[in-house]
């Protein structure tokens, strides 16, 4: 009988021993956002084997739509390959950098082939006019929506445990 209690005993910790462990070990790539300050999630994309994705928003100054287009390298880096605005005033590059293209069309301006690598993207969310949103499969996503403007974010691609997937806000439900 006393054999009985151990042999159960022993099932139960190791049951709880794989939940823990289940629930603690990293298991979705997903393209995070934390508050840079704490380091909390504040909300998450999931990429599921999906590596493009933009970042477009107001530009302060001159009012015109910016956006940046983005690549997730395979050892999880983010790659800026391209850039879109509509002025070249203040805070926007007026040609492109070695290497890079730069071409003009439809009133827009475009640096093209660009090789830029991030571990992570630093972004102050816009309070009053930015509204960023991030684009992923074609469809939009205002970060107002999800994280109070004025907050710095650090956006990256990590692997996010079910306890993180739990606590953060899907964007993209």
């Amino acid at each position: 009988m006393k054999k009985k209690g151990s042999i159960i005993g022993l099932f139960i910790f190791i049951m709880l021993f794989f939940i823990c462990v289940g629930y603690f070990l990293p298991i979705e790539k997903c393209l995070s956002i934390e508050e840079l300050s704490s380091g909390r999630e504040l909300a998450y994309i999931p990429l599921k084997g999906e590596r493009a994705f933009q970042i477009q928003y107001t530009h302060s100054i001159h009012l015109s739509e910016v956006k940046e287009f983005y690549k997730i390298q395979g050892d999880g880096n983010i790659r800026q390959v391209e850039l879109m605005y509509k002025d070249t005033a203040i805070g926007m590059p007026s040609n492109a950098e070695k290497g890079e293209t730069f071409e003009m069309k439809n009133g827009e301006y475009y640096i093209k082939n660009m090789k830029r690598v991030f571990p992570y993207i630093n972004l102050s969310t816009g309070q009053v006019v930015a509204n960023h949103r991030i684009i992923f499969k074609g469809r939009t996503y205002p970060l107002k929506d999800t994280i109070k403007p004025g907050t710095i974010v650090q956006i990256k691609v990590e692997k996010l445990t079910l306890y993180k997937l739990w606590r953060g806000v899907n964007i993209l439900d």
